[in-house]
C-alpha cells in the first residue's frame, strides 16, 4: 500500500488571491500565479516567486518578488531559463504576456545559532519566510548566481554568516493577442515553451493550436485543432511534435514542422462511457531528449454511469495505450519530474495528490485532502535545472497549488531496496542449497 497523508502535511505559503499555475524558475525557485479576475472583489491579480530550501526538518519557502498584474488575472505560464536568460510568458485573458526575469546576487548576514523551534534562518519551522532587505551585487550570468546564491560563508567569530542569494527583477516585454473567439470572450487556455527555447505553442477557446518563434512572438502555425476549447497542451523533449486535449474528447498529435497532424489517440472505454482528456504530459528517457511516452488524464462525461476515471501511459510513435490507473473521481492536474521517474496526479473532489512511478504507473504515495478545493497546478522538484538541486532526504518531492490559495509541498521518502551485495550472497545461497539437496536426493 502507498504512504499516505493528510492535509497538515508540507504547507510551504498561503497567498491572497486563487492560484492556477505553477513553475519551476531555477532549481531551487518556483513560481505562482492566479488572482481573482477583473471584477472589483479586492482579490489581487498577478504572480510571486519563492525560493525553496531545506532545513534539516523541512521545506520551507521565502518570498523572493511579487508582480501584480492589475484587472488581468494569470490563469496559465510557462518558463524558460538557458542559464544566460529568465524568461516568462503568462496567458492573460485572450493575449500572452512576456516578462524578462533579471537576477542579481545578494549577501545576507544571518544568525547561525538555533533558537528552540526556530530555523537558523530565524523562522519557524515549515512556515514560509519573508525576504529581508541586502546590499545587492549584479551578475552577468544567472546559472553562476544560482549556485552561488547558497554558497555560506562562515566570519571569523563563529557566530553569524553571510549567505548569498538571488533577487528577481520583473520587466514586462511584448504582448500578443492568441485566442480570437468569436462566440465565447477570447481566452488563453494553455501555453509551452519548447525545451530548445525556439518554439513557443498557445491553445484557447476557439479551439485552435498557435505556434509562435520564440522570444519574437511571430506567429508560424494556425492550427484548426479542434471543434471544442484547448484545455492542455504538450510539446516533446525534440521540440519535434506537440500533443493537444480538448473538449471534444480528442486527443491529436500535431507536427511543429509542417502543422500537419500525426496521430490520433484512441482506446476501448469502459461500457463504451464517453471519455474526455483533461491533461497530457510527455515522457523522457535516456539523456533527457528521447520521447519515451506520453501521460493523459481522461475523465468520465458528467452523468456517466462509470465513475473511474484513468492515468494512461501511451506509446507516441503509434498512439498504442501501454497502461492505466484507474481512480474514482475525476482527475484535474499532472506533473511529469525532468528526469522521467516519476508522475504527480491531482484530483478534483478531494484536492488530494497522488505520485507514480512513469514506467509501471505503480502508486507510491498519497496525500489525502492535500487541498481544500481541486488541484489546479503541479511541479517536481527538478533533478536539473539552472543550479544545484535542493539538498533533502527525499527521492522527490512535488509542489502543488490549489484555488484555497495554498501552496504545499509532498516528499517521497527513498524506497527500501535490497542492496546488490545481498541479492548476489543470497543467489549463492541458494545455488549451494540446490546443489545439496540434488545431491541427497542423488539427481
Amino acid at each position: 500500500m502507498a504512504p499516505t497523508g493528510n492535509n497538515s502535511d508540507g504547507l510551504l505559503a498561503k497567498i491572497n488571491f486563487p492560484l492556477f499555475t505553477v513553475q519551476m524558475v531555477t532549481s531551487r525557485h518556483i513560481l505562482v500565479g492566479g488572482g481573482g479576475g477583473s471584477a472589483k472583489t479586492g482579490v489581487a491579480n498577478g504572480f510571486e516567486i519563492f525560493e525553496i530550501s531545506h532545513n534539516g526538518k523541512s521545506f520551507v519557502a521565502e518570498e523572493s518578488i511579487r508582480h501584480e498584474t492589475g484587472p488581468a488575472v494569470v490563469m496559465n505560464s510557462a518558463v524558460y531559463n538557458d542559464g544566460k536568460r529568465t524568461l516568462l510568458v503568462a496567458g492573460q485573458e485572450g493575449h500572452c504576456q512576456l516578462y524578462h526575469i533579471r537576477m542579481t546576487v545578494e549577501s545576507e548576514k544571518r544568525n547561525s545559532v538555533s533558537d528552540g523551534n526556530k530555523t537558523k534562518h530565524g523562522a519557524e519551522d515549515g512556515q514560509p519566510r519573508q525576504r529581508k532587505k541586502r546590499n545587492s551585487s549584479t551578475s552577468e550570468n544567472s546559472n553562476k548566481a544560482s549556485e552561488n546564491s547558497h554558497e555560506e560563508k562562515t566570519q571569523s567569530n563563529g557566530t553569524s554568516k553571510a549567505q548569498k542569494r538571488l533577487n528577481f527583477q520583473i520587466k514586462p516585454g511584448d504582448s500578443i493577442q492568441t485566442d480570437f473567439s468569436s462566440v465565447e470572450e477570447p481566452f488563453q487556455k494553455v501555453v509551452r515553451i519548447s525545451r530548445n527555447g525556439e518554439i513557443m505553442v498557445t491553445g484557447g477557446v476557439d479551439g485552435y493550436i498557435r505556434v509562435w518563434q520564440f522570444p519574437t512572438m511571430n506567429r508560424i502555425h494556425n492550427i484548426k485543432a479542434h471543434t471544442k476549447e484547448v484545455d492542455d497542451i504538450d510539446i516533446c523533449p525534440e521540440s519535434l511534435t506537440v500533443a493537444s486535449v480538448s473538449k471534444d474528447g480528442a486527443c491529436f498529435l500535431w507536427s511543429l514542422k509542417n502543422g500537419k497532424k500525426t496521430c490520433t489517440l484512441t482506446w476501448q472505454t469502459p461500457a463504451n462511457t464517453k471519455y474526455l482528456y483533461k491533461r497530457c504530459r510527455f515522457g523522457i528517457r535516456g539523456n533527457g531528449t528521447e520521447v519515451d511516452s506520453l501521460f493523459t488524464l481522461a475523465n468520465p462525461l458528467v452523468g456517466a454511469r462509470n465513475g473511474k476515471s484513468f492515468l494512461q501511459l501511451w506509446e507516441p510513435s503509434g498512439g498504442k495505450l501501454r497502461k492505466s490507473y484507474a481512480f474514482n473521481e475525476n482527475l484535474a492536474a499532472l506533473a511529469v519530474r525532468d528526469d522521467g521517474m516519476f508522475v504527480a496526479v491531482g484530483t478534483m473532489f478531494s484536492g488530494s495528490v497522488s505520485i507514480h512511478i512513469a514506467f509501471s504507473l505503480q502508486r507510491i504515495m498519497v496525500v489525502n485532502k492535500a487541498h481544500n478545493q481541486f488541484v489546479t497546478g503541479l511541479e517536481f522538484l527538478p533533478t536539473s535545472l539552472d543550479g544545484p538541486a535542493i539538498t533533502c532526504p527525499y527521492e522527490a518531492a512535488v509542489v502543488s497549488i490549489s484555488v484555497d490559495n495554498r501552496v504545499c509541498i509532498h516528499q517521497v521518502p527513498f524506497r527500501n531496496t535490497m542492496p546488490v551485495w545481498l541479492v548476489l550472497v543470497l543467489m549463492v545461497l541458494l545455488l549451494c542449497a540446490s546443489f545439496t539437496v540434488c545431491s541427497y536426493l542423488g539427481v
